[in-house]
């Protein structure tokens, strides 16, 4: 068969490997969302604004008295 282990050692190689895989990946997306969040500038609260209102978050009448409030 597959000697003293069995299938259980090609099991733990396999948890393994994918462990390994997880930790490389995590690490490099972690090291992409520094490297962006770095060189991007601060919105402004008028894009900010206008980023809620286009998600329907405020309606209309909220959207003109918050940014006449920005702008004064």
């Amino acid at each position: 068969m597959m000697g003293p282990y069995g299938y259980g050692g090609m099991f733990m190689w396999l948890i393994l490997i994918v462990l390994v895989a997880v930790i490389i990946w995590f690490v490099i997306e972690r090291s992409r969302g520094n490297e962006n969040g770095a060189g991007q500038a601060r919105e402004t609260p008028m894009e900010i604004l206008k980023k809620r209102y286009a998600k329907g978050e405020i309606t209309k009448e909220e959207f003109d008295r918050m940014k006449n409030e920005i702008e004064s």
